[in-house]
């Protein structure tokens, strides 16, 4: 085999074979180049669960071991390495595209790593971390924003760590640009079984979730809130339930402005404040559109000072206008903002700043975008709208959020809120005065009021302002005062110390502090944190202040000044439940006992305060969520002792807010296994719950997926469909089967692409519940979301998987497990293969994307062989290749290896006329259902929309062999029986009308087995079949009988034969027919080859019936050339398997390599992409492959094998759905026919130097022609002119380009090129033309005239390597293509122009033929 890229430059000799002999070794590593695409679309088809090419590096799998494996997104799957004896894996996440992994382990691949280790893709290597951990870990997460991997688990602490540095075990921190492991800001968790088995973050990415089994203890008590969600704020998937809690800033005041240019010129769309709050649906007045094909600018300017947390943006959807990309400068500083958001697709935290994007979702209603970090001080935002979709940008809704909620002294400023039913407001007891100062940001004032009071009031009898804010949800709220300074307003001596009590509502004690108002600046003062309740009947908040009791300082001309401003609420966290309130000083009017959580522990990634949460954990750091854990507690009966065989493994987040948990548990109340927290309670899912532990949990949308060990809920309301896994839908609250399940327990859960992958210790989906039979799923298993159905993984994997998780990179997935088995690509017997893409040198792989279930037809003793025909090969006479001689009765065609359920073992292309459609037909060994619907061994397959169904009516019962697609009818043959059919072994199937023909004869025998059906290309409303069989009807007509589809009816071939057959082909002879098989002419001669002659009807042996050494059980015709055919099969005894070669005048054994387990079950010759050294038995640019059972003491054992003359090269190794050895039945094609021959390319220099040559040559050659044609112009004109002043306007359009070019390209092939004229193959293959040839026979070689200027001489004319451009254009006239070397087509059918350098004819192929040549420009557009 040589490379497409070979120099060209002549080596010395002994140089070029030292190369040679090292190319050769490596030949034998590398994987040959199969051209899939020539043939269409490539099926293959066998018995087998899962396959691998041959150049992959071999794997040894022990299971006592844990096997770490990448996934890619087509699903295959590729061993890396494994763990020491004993390990585990069961936890990883992705961090700066480095894989964490950890569990239970000591080694992986070779590296010492305790516990915990990283995988980095690019270089394929692992690294241990700083030491590792002293214990087992069972959850990892990857803090994409922090750059920090969490650890959870079982462990003390690193090993490297010391007693000083206060790991208190459960979790710890790994810093990874510092390679150092550091304690939980928390120190650690304790209790119970002191395990932490699963860490996730809130939906805002803000704090991290702890679960497992261990305990909490808080310092007070609280009591609990009822209502915490605020009605009024419409729910978008785009927001968060901590971003909805954000009361927008009214930007309705008459002080603010807004400006947006350029604005759509319709009125109803101009005005930006129509997005501000919209009172009715996207349309006019509610929505603002921007100037068509324009970017455009949005100037918000409040012109006072405010604190703003984000920006709420809600897209237009306005004849399909809308915003897709935005950016945002603060005002006054021009600073670019950085945003946080949920993806509302994927429901993932990201952040953007310089070019954020504007989802498109109609479902979204809008999509909050907070700033990153803290809350931002500014007077206004410039929004420019970058990109959009449709005619222009534009906004439906428009809003700035604020920090949480806010009041000011001075009602006027109390405005509405868009979304809130109220606004905040004030009271005032004495007498205020307003004023109106400047504030720090400069050209910004603030309305304020003021006090005068004596020196010497009481705070009782003081003037106090009382503020009652407008909370639009419960939660942890910072509270800050602010107070102008002193300095502006010249009243610093006037300044005193004011009281201000925060009653925080929901009958939670008051909190008092005392701040001091002499400040010289403008200042913010903390005064109160912890929880605020929503406005309610009775839960209104209040801030009230005062002249403090003791006030500060001595005033001025004996009075004191009190200044009120505005208070601000900043939201730290969401859903409310747990501890008192205090001051920021610490402070509280009341203290109360600890209380104990169990198994939940929520921790803010923005909290700078450390605690210890072994013991009692301040309340200051407690967060609303911390009320699960609390509630859990109490629900299991409040008993510390009895909760260390309590655990929860899991825990998912909703966007409602709603929290899942899951595990081991039970409550009192009755729920098991999971409940949900959501408005501050716990509670229970329908039917109790489930029957058994949950071990994994994962979300998406409304979806929940569940996996554990449990078969059903707690009342049994499935009857067992629930076993393993099951879908909860968290708007309906109901439960969902996955079908029925899967066979066992469920470890871990990942949804990517739509689909949910699934590992754990089962080995099958059953088909109904508690089944015995269904689909195999050995450890790993994929369920399509939107389908809902169970669908290909894509590889194949044998063992008890552990875990899966998204990857990184080329690897989407990882996933981990003891295997026992594995291969890179799955599928249920079958899978299409295509030609590589970009740098990768293996084929693509598209397996069944369905599951085929292991019960079905009957077991499989033997399969079809297919065809590969051509038209385009010389025909020669055949007097003098055949000959006959006696033999004795036919042996028996051997056994096939045993194709277990399921297997597809043929397949066949239809294109649907009315549709042009492209359909798979598949037959085997196999069953699958559609709802309710089972199928059986026969099936269609989409693979555009890659769903599948089956033949309507009755079901195939038996194994089908044999597909052949005549028009609009299926023939279907193999050993079964159809109810209706009187017969066995052969059915028609009307593709059309979708039902069983009943109305044919069938075929007779003690067992009929059909093994061949075939359409012979040159004889029209034929079929011919061929198997074991003795008659059709009452006509006798034993192993081979022809059908007339249009008469139904059947027809002898000449005399007959006897025997099976086992294949049948057809030669470029349109006369020719070859059956192959255990056969016997009539007049008793050997024939296991044998040909039959349509014009003559008569049977012929192939050359000598003893130079086979017995029955044929696979045959190739090589393009169609009657003098090159190779012949598979084992020796009479069965002990010996053969491959033998027919090359017109004798047979020759060309393989003594192949073992006995050897079983051959299909030959074809397929092209190469490449080519491979010239030998006299097949040509350079073309293979064989041989596929079944293969075993060599040559190439080991394999499914699939190429042979190009000389040697083997293994191609594909495929294994069963129990590990062991599969096999391959056969591949078959969408083309009938396709070239070989290859298309070379020269580099664009060589190709300029000719062009110039050339046309210097042909200006020469005009140039006489035009003396010539002068010279006779004149001679002539007289008794001329009036014929051609008569003639008609040739229109060059419809004449073949001119033979000029292609005998110039002919005659500079071997100069150029390098292919020379003759015949590489020896002399007795010089008859043997591989190219296309006019009518007739000749015995010398030549090339037409009329080829154009590809075929003549490939790339002659062409750009260099790589820059031959394709294109797809459509039949505007139907053309007949009766002359050599053109195509017929129809009007409207489309195919693919590969040459249109000829202005008049264009070289083109059919897709749905393969067939190619010249067709008129002018006939197609």
């Amino acid at each position: 085999m040589t490379s497409r890229k070979q120099s060209t430059h002549q080596l010395p000799r002994n140089l070029f074979l030292v190369s040679f002999l090292i190319w050769i070794n490596v030949a034998f590593a590398a994987l040959v180049e199969v051209d899939f695409d020539r043939m269409g679309i490539v099926g293959l088809a066998g018995s087998f669960a899962g396959f691998d090419f041959s150049d992959n590096a071999t794997f040894s799998f022990d299971q006592s071991t844990a096997t770490f494996l990448s996934r890619t997104t087509d699903g295959s799957i590729s061993p890396i390495a494994s763990t020491n004896s004993g390990g585990r894996i069961v936890a990883g996440c992705t961090l700066a595209n480095t894989f964490y992994f950890a569990g239970s382990f000591t080694s992986i691949g070779g590296t010492n790593a305790s516990n915990i280790a990283s995988y980095t893709l690019s270089t394929g290597s692992f690294a241990a971390l700083a030491g590792g951990l002293d214990g087992e870990v069972d959850a990892l997460y990857c803090d994409q924003s922090g750059g920090n991997l969490w650890a959870g688990g079982a462990f003390r602490a690193p090993i490297s760590a010391s007693d000083s540095q206060g790991f208190k075990g459960g979790v710890a921190v790994y810093n990874v640009k510092q390679n150092s492991w550091s304690t939980a800001p928390f120190s650690g968790l304790a209790g119970a079984t002191a395990r932490v088995r699963s860490i996730t973050s809130n939906p805002a990415g803000s704090s991290l979730y702890f679960a497992g089994s261990f305990l909490t203890a808080f310092q007070s008590n609280t009591p609990q809130v009822t209502g915490t969600n605020n009605p009024n704020v419409p729910f978008s998937i785009g927001a968060t339930p901590f971003s909805s809690s954000l009361v927008p800033i009214a930007l309705t005041s008459t002080g603010t402005e807004i400006n947006s240019s350029p604005s759509n010129s319709r009125p109803e769309f101009a005005n930006i404040t129509n997005a501000l709050c919209p009172a009715g649906a996207d349309g006019p007045n509610n929505t603002w559109l921007a100037q068509d094909g324009s970017t455009a600018v949005i100037t918000v300017r409040t012109f006072e000072f405010s604190t703003a947390s984000g920006l709420r943006l809600g897209n237009t959807f306005v004849e399909g206008r809308g915003t897709t990309a935005f950016s945002v400068l603060t005002i006054p500083d021009n600073q670019p903002l950085t945003f946080n958001y949920v993806d509302p697709i994927t429901l993932s935290n990201k952040s953007c700043s310089e070019s954020c994007p504007l989802g498109t979702d109609p479902s979204v209603l809008y999509q909050d975008f907070l700033f990153n970090g803290v809350p931002q001080s500014l007077t206004g935002v410039q929004i420019t709208l970058t990109q959009w979709k449709g005619a222009g940008s534009g906004l439906h809704i428009l809003q700035l959020l604020s920090s949480g909620a806010f009041a000011s002294a001075v009602q006027s400023q109390n405005l509405a809120s868009c979304f809130s039913p109220a606004a905040s407001t004030s009271t005032l007891s004495g007498d205020w005065v307003p004023e109106q100062v400047s504030t720090s940001i400069a050209g910004t004032t603030q309305p304020i009021l003021v006090a005068s009071v004596n020196v010497g009031t009481p705070s009782s009898s003081s003037p106090s302002v009382t503020w009652l804010p407008y909370v639009s949800a419960s939660g942890n709220y910072d509270i800050n005062l602010l107070i102008p300074g002193c300095t502006n307003m010249q009243d610093c001596a006037f300044r005193t110390s004011v009281k201000v009590t925060i009653n925080p509502g929901g009958g939670l004690p008051p909190v008092i502090t005392t701040v001091r108002q002499d400040v010289t600046a403008d200042a913010t003062t903390g005064i109160y944190r912890g929880p605020i309740y929503p406005v309610g009947a009775d839960l209104q908040t209040t801030i009230t202040m005062e002249l403090a009791d003791s006030p500060f300082g001595t005033g001025q001309d004996g009075k004191f000044q009190l200044v009120a401003d505005r208070v601000q609420l900043v939201l730290t966290s969401v859903n409310l439940t747990g501890a008192t309130g205090s001051s920021f000083n610490g402070s509280t009017s009341s203290t109360a006992g600890a209380q104990t959580g169990f198994g939940f522990y929520e921790w803010n990634l923005n909290e700078k305060t450390t605690v210890d949460a072994t013991g009692v954990i301040p309340n200051s750091t407690e967060t609303p969520t911390d009320a699960l854990g609390l509630q859990l507690f109490s629900a299991l009966g409040n008993d510390t002792a009895a909760d260390t065989k309590f655990i929860i493994n899991a825990v998912a987040t909703h966007s409602s807010g709603a929290i899942f948990v899951a595990g081991n548990f039970t409550l009192a109340s009755g729920p098991a296994n999971i409940v949900v927290f959501k408005d501050n309670n716990l509670v229970g899912l329908p039917n109790g719950g489930l029957n058994g532990p949950v071990n994994a949990l994962s979300v998406i949308g409304d979806s929940l997926f569940v996996g554990g060990v449990f078969s059903d809920t707690a009342s049994a309301s499935s009857n067992g469909a629930f076993r393993g896994i099951v879908h909860y839908n968290v708007t309906s609250n109901t439960w969902d089967a996955l079908l029925a399940g899967v066979n066992g327990a469920v470890t871990s859960i990942n949804i990517a692409n739509g689909k949910v992958d699934v590992t754990g210790s089962f080995t099958l989906l059953p088909t109904t519940p508690n089944s015995t039979t269904g689909a195999s799923a050995d450890g790993f298993a994929t369920w399509n979301i939107s389908g809902e159905n169970w669908v290909n993984s894509g590889g194949f994997l044998q063992g008890s998987m552990s875990f899966v998780a998204n990857g990184t990179g080329a690897a989407s997935e990882f996933l981990a497990g003891s295997v026992s088995a594995s291969r890179q690509f799955g599928g249920d017997g079958f899978a299409v293969l295509s030609n590589p893409k970009g740098n990768d040198d293996h084929p693509v792989v598209t397996p069944l994307s369905a599951q085929l279930d292991l019960g079905g037809g009957s077991t499989l003793t033997q399969q079809r062989r297919s065809l590969q025909t051509s038209p385009w090969f010389a025909r020669r006479e055949l007097v003098d290749l055949v000959s006959r001689q006696a033999s004795g009765q036919p042996s028996a065609l051997p056994a096939s290896p045993v194709a277990s359920a399921p297997s597809v073992l043929t397949g066949a292309f239809w294109t649907n006329t009315s549709s042009s459609a492209q359909t798979i037909v598949l037959g085997g060994n196999f069953s699958f259902t559609l709802g309710s619907v089972n199928f059986q061994n026969l099936a269609f397959y989409d693979p555009k929309q890659t769903s599948i169904n089956g033949a309507r009516g009755a079901q195939v019962n038996g194994t089908v062999r044999a597909l052949e697609v005549s028009d609009n009818t299926l023939f279907v043959g193999g050993q079964f029986t159809l109810s209706g059919v009187q017969s066995s072994g052969l059915a028609i199937y009307d593709l059309k009308q979708q039902q069983w023909d009943t109305s044919f004869q069938g075929l007779q025998g003690s067992t009929v087995v059909i093994r061949s059906i075939t359409s012979p290309p040159f004889k029209a409303n034929t079929v011919v079949v061929a198997g074991n069989f003795t008659s059709a009807g009452t006509l006798p007509c034993q192993g081979i009988c022809q059908f007339d589809t249009s008469l139904k009816q059947w027809a002898q071939l000449g005399s007959g034969i006897q025997g099976d057959v086992s294949t049948v082909l057809y030669t470029s002879n349109p006369d020719l027919l070859i059956a192959a098989g255990s056969i016997r002419l009539s007049d008793g001669t050997s024939a296991n080859v044998a040909a039959y002659s349509f014009t003559n009807s008569t049977w012929s042996a192939v050359g000598q019936g003893t130079q086979i050494p017995g029955p044929v059980t696979a045959c190739e015709v090589d393009n169609g050339n009657f003098s090159s055919i190779f012949a598979a099969g084992s020796s009479s005894d069965g002990s010996t398997p053969f491959l033998t070669f027919w090359n017109g005048l004798t047979w020759k054994t060309l393989d003594s390599t192949l073992q006995p387990a050897t079983s051959i079950s299909q030959l074809a010759m397929v092209p190469l992409r490449d080519t491979h050294a010239a030998n006299g038995i097949i040509e350079p640019d073309r293979m064989l492959l041989i596929s079944g059972t293969l075993e060599s003491n040559a190439f080991g054992n394999a499914s699939s094998a190429l042979f190009d003359g000389s040697a083997f090269y293994p191609f594909l190794v495929a294994s069963s759905s129990t590990g062991g050895p599969g096999f391959v039945s056969q591949i078959f094609h969408s083309f009938s026919s396709f070239s070989f021959s290859q298309r070379h390319f020269l580099p664009i220099g060589v190709v300029i130097l000719i062009s110039v040559a050339m046309a210097t040559g042909i200006v020469f050659l005009l140039l006489l022609i035009g003396i010539l044609w002068t010279l006779f112009s004149r001679r002539d004109h007289d008794g001329m002119a009036g014929k051609y002043e008569s003639a008609e306007y040739d229109d060059d359009s419809l004449h073949r380009p001119s033979s000029l070019l292609a005998h110039i390209n002919a005659a500079t092939r071997g100069a150029i090129v390098g292919v020379g004229l003759e015949s590489p193959y020896g002399d007795h293959k010089k008859n043997d033309l591989h190219s296309p040839t006019t009518e007739g026979y000749d015995n010398t070689p030549y090339i037409r005239s009329t080829d154009t200027p590809i075929d003549a001489a490939p790339g002659t004319l062409m750009a260099g390597e790589g820059d031959e451009i394709a294109r797809e254009v459509h039949v505007r006239y139907s053309f007949e293509g009766g002359g050599e070397g053109e195509l017929p087509v129809s009007a409207g059918t489309q195919v693919t122009v590969l040459d249109d350098r000829d202005p008049a004819w264009w070289y083109a192929r059919d897709p749905n033929t393969g067939r190619e040549g010249v067709i008129p420009a002018s006939y197609l557009y």
